[in-house]
């Protein structure tokens, strides 16, 4: 695949060929984002969040503050993707994005029951931006998102062999008994096809996949995500 980068006088780039410039692709025509992170994160906050932290540090005038974790992506798309998204506002995510440690890549959706067209766009998607940010100098993990097993063919295509990948646990995953085989046989071809020395988990880390994973020898990171740490506090302060 290749892209054109002098379009026609008067068109717009709605599809962000930008992110392309110099990429390599797969069979699928799924770009290869490289891994950059070089430690995994202190810390990980949503992108809602990173952005109500941005705004909070920018209306007191600490336009030069850092934040010690990693952005991603583990919350419903609409906040996130649409007209008013990071794919359509790139410039203002790597203004924020820049104030952080690093990123995840984009957890595009790709539900059991999208069109396989979607699903293969949102993979596409995921790639490309994460591409995009390491161009951009920011330290990055390959978000890895995959459906039912028609999508193993192109979930993991553009992530390095052996490198940090990170997943969520969230919305489903393991958590729920109607979505545990799924998940857990898209686990374990993840780590059959990309043999990751470390996994890092938004959300819980318990469940047969990952004592699996941990008897291969792979690294399993849990983060606790925003909702668990709220009801911890509640709990504490009950």
């Amino acid at each position: 695949m290749s892209f054109d980068n002098n379009p026609r006088s008067g068109c717009k780039d709605i599809w962000n060929a930008f992110m392309a410039e110099g990429a390599r692709f797969g069979p699928h025509d799924i770009p290869f984002c490289p891994t950059t992170a070089q430690a995994i994160p202190a810390r990980q906050v949503t992108w809602e969040e990173a952005r109500r932290l941005h705004k909070h540090h920018i209306s007191r005038k600490e336009c030069d503050y850092h934040e010690n974790a990693f952005v991603n992506w583990y919350i419903d798309d609409y906040k996130f993707d649409g007209v008013k998204g990071i794919w359509h506002t790139s410039d203002f995510t790597l203004r924020v994005l820049r104030h952080f440690a690093g990123a995840i890549t984009p957890d595009f959706s790709t539900y059991q029951d999208f069109p396989e067209p979607l699903k293969l766009y949102a993979t596409y998607r995921m790639r490309l931006y994460g591409y995009w940010l390491v161009r951009q100098g920011l330290p990055v993990i390959n978000n890895v998102r995959w459906g039912t097993s028609e999508t193993f063919s192109y979930c993991f295509e553009g992530i390095p062999i052996n490198s940090i990948v990170s997943i969520g646990t969230v919305g489903g995953g393991p958590r729920k008994l109607i979505d545990r085989d799924r998940f857990e046989a898209g686990f374990i071809q993840m780590v059959s096809v990309l043999h990751p020395h470390t996994i890092i988990v938004y959300g819980s880390a318990k469940g047969s996949c990952f004592d699996w994973a941990t008897e291969q020898g792979v690294h399993v990171v849990a983060y606790p995500s925003r909702t668990a740490t709220v009801f911890e506090r509640r709990r504490i302060h009950e």
